[in-house]
């Protein structure tokens, strides 16, 4: 296995993984997957296995006016596909995003994750933890109904 930044050309995998995560929502094309890997400060990085991406994890790091300018991450958009799950992959999606917001100096790395306690699990077991703030949205949309209901592993 391997972790890496994804390109435009990663586009029909990422989409497939994305089309996973939210079930009947509408995912956006590889021209969209283009712009988002292109946008200053976005990494979507994924884990490969015998050459097909199989994991994914967007990681956003966002300039800032307290703790000295020092930016901050959020990492989105975490899935593994449903036939991979269970291996490591998303651990080391993970993993990866993780150590790319170190590097580039933020201060702290923040995600949303559904309310099961698996997925919550998942992400304490790398150091997250719901202990200091809530996390909260506002959505123009409903909420989501995603195909299904399990975390990256």
């Amino acid at each position: 296995m391997t972790c890496r930044a994804l390109r435009a050309s990663d586009a029909t995998a990422a989409c497939a993984l994305y089309k996973e995560l939210v079930g009947d929502i509408a995912v956006a094309d590889a021209q969209r997957f283009a712009e988002v890997v292109a946008h200053p400060g976005t990494t979507v990085f994924g884990a490969e296995e015998n050459g097909a991406v199989v994991a994914i994890a967007t990681v956003h790091v966002l300039p800032n006016m307290t703790f000295g300018g020092r930016p901050y991450a959020l990492i989105e958009n975490v899935v593994t596909a449903s036939s991979m799950q269970g291996r490591g992959h998303g651990r080391a999606v993970m993993e990866t995003a993780v150590a790319h917001a170190w590097q580039q100096g933020c201060y702290k790395i923040m995600l949303l994750t559904g309310r099961t306690a698996r997925a919550r699990g998942f992400y304490e077991a790398l150091g997250f933890t719901a202990d200091e703030k809530w996390g909260m949205t506002l959505r123009r949309a409903g909420p989501r109904r995603p195909a299904a209901q399990t975390p990256p592993s």
